[in-house]
């Protein structure tokens, strides 16, 4: 006797109807991500910030990296309206696609970067609620595919999406700004942005009543609208605030925040470390395990023990070379007098091309091969994608034209910026492919929107506290140091892997997990 599907497993056809769904996903979650980062950091050079200033906009893509906090909210609650009808993952989903339309919105009518906290403002917004779509996007995979194999075709699918919509958020952003202006871009990106939402809300239903599709849809538009408002509130105190007691500690100065910046990398490990013996021997039944709140995070170092020190140690390092290229690459390519035409084929067609190969390759590879070698692999591949910017850095546009592509006219010098990027997408695709599947491999399947959020939220904080300090890096050492500096960050990572190629989750002790 087989068990019946989930609603949410029901609602979505198996095989080629679940790749194209996070395929879609993919490109929701991958559209926005550059606006706030690569891009933005291309913007803010063309209009004359300090590399400094740069460098800390980088922080920004912390709401990735902590987006835990939040995520057992979407665990608990449903959107009013949109959950009921189109069920929760679903609903988040559609929630978190209208706010980052209005944040995109917001971002290009302050495309002038004349008022820099307020460009921060809509920057943070619209990386909080991307980051608000990626932990329902993911809980919602772990539940359709909860073995590798099913995860390898799911990852990849999700990447090709996630890249091809990064390519048009880039390249096509970046051209849009070379034939018009940045605010066209921003506009331009923003209405592809939405367009997951109606396919989304054709989509059949997981379960039917509370007045119908069209009664949800009001409904759940209502209740968006008020968590966008609630949303700017929260983001704006916070950030007001938190620019106040920065500033009077010493952001002018970069030696005061790098201390900072290195404390925070430790303090999670320190705690864990205190901790871990202590909640490795709680009893099923204890509040911190059954807490909606904290229950999942504690169930990770309960099921693996100490082990989870060099697992979340490991995860934290691996992708330091991914997010330190993406922090000073397009602000290098400015400064080398690369024009915004080149950057977006770079950017566009040659990343989408080698970033897709990158991809199915690494998905091919962490589904046939031990995890461990794909791992190892992914590494190198992520080392020689910051050397080949290394060498970009002695390079310089110009030349002979070789020839035309999409009538941009090809010099030598300009093939050597394809080239630097061709190697660096097929090299960060590959490894990020690798590395979701380690991921959700690691997740309990009862608790996959919290726990894939504190593994890839925590899988970037290292890398991105750091990112914020590339501005730094850089003026201490150049361009071509930063980025062998973190090419070597990326291999390093695997000192780790003896210590968890072989580890092993303990048996879920619940009433719950026996169930399963």
């Amino acid at each position: 006797m087989t068990e019946a599907p989930s609603p949410a497993a029901a609602a979505v056809r198996p095989g080629w109807g679940r790749m194209g769904l996070y395929l879609l996903l993919g490109f929701a979650a991958g559209l926005p991500f550059y606006l706030f980062s690569a891009t933005l950091s291309l913007r803010l050079a063309r209009h004359g910030v300090d590399i400094v200033i740069i460098g800390f906009f980088a922080w920004v893509s912390l709401m990735s990296t902590i987006k835990f906090a939040w995520a057992p909210l979407l665990e608990k609650y449903d959107v009013p309206g949109f959950g009921r009808f189109f069920g929760k993952r679903r609903g988040w989903i559609m929630l978190s696609q209208l706010a980052i339309f209005a944040s995109t919105v917001g971002m290009a009518f302050t495309a002038s970067d004349t008022n820099l906290p307020l460009t921060a403002l809509f920057a943070v917004l619209l990386a909080f609620w991307t980051s608000t779509l990626e932990i329902a996007a993911d809980g919602w995979r772990v539940e359709l595919a909860p073995n590798a194999e099913e995860q390898g075709p799911l990852v990849a699918a999700n990447q090709w999406g996630y890249r091809a919509s990064m390519v048009i958020a880039s390249g096509g952003a970046i051209f849009m700004a070379a034939k018009f202006d940045w605010t066209i871009a921003y506009l331009s990106v923003a209405v592809l942005a939405f367009v997951p939402f109606p396919i989304l809300a054709a989509m059949r239903p997981e379960a039917e009543g509370g007045g119908g599709r069209s009664v949800a849809l009001v409904t759940g538009i209502l209740a968006s609208l008020a968590a966008m408002v609630a949303s700017v509130l929260v983001v704006g105190a916070l950030g007001w605030a938190l620019l106040s007691a920065i500033g009077s500690g010493g952001i002018r100065n970069p030696g005061v925040v790098s201390y900072w910046v290195f404390a925070i990398c430790l303090l999670p490990f320190i705690i864990l470390g205190t901790a871990v013996p202590w909640l490795k021997k709680l009893p099923w039944d204890a509040p911190l395990r059954r807490s909606a709140a904290v229950g999942p995070y504690v169930d990770v170092a309960w099921r693996y023990g100490i082990v989870v020190i060099p697992i979340l140690l490991f995860i934290s390092v691996y992708r330091t070379g991914d997010v330190m290229a993406n922090a000073l690459s397009h602000p290098m390519f400015n400064h080398l007098g690369y024009g915004l035409e080149q950057i977006s084929v770079a950017d566009g067609f040659v990343a989408l091309i080698a970033g897709m190969l990158g991809v199915t390759m690494g998905g091919i590879l962490a589904a046939k091969a031990p995890m461990g070698w794909a791992l190892v692999i992914g590494a190198v591949m992520s080392a020689l994608s910051n050397w080949i910017f290394a060498w970009l850095a002695y390079q310089s546009p110009g030349g002979p034209v070789w020839f035309s592509l999409f009538g941009v006219q090809v010099t030598a010098g300009d093939f050597d910026l394809y080239l630097a990027m061709a190697i660096d997408q097929f090299g960060h695709g590959f490894e990020g492919a690798v590395f979701v599947v380690y991921l959700s491999l690691l997740v309990n399947p009862r608790f996959p929107s919290a726990q894939y959020a504190l593994f890839s939220g925590l899988a970037f904080l290292i890398p991105r506290l750091l990112a914020g300090l590339s501005g730094v890096f850089q003026k201490a050492i150049g361009y071509d140091g930063f980025f062998i500096m973190a090419g070597a960050m990326s291999l390093g990572a695997l000192v780790f892997l003896p210590f968890i190629v072989k580890a092993k989750p303990r048996p879920d002790d619940t009433p719950e997990g026996a169930a399963a």
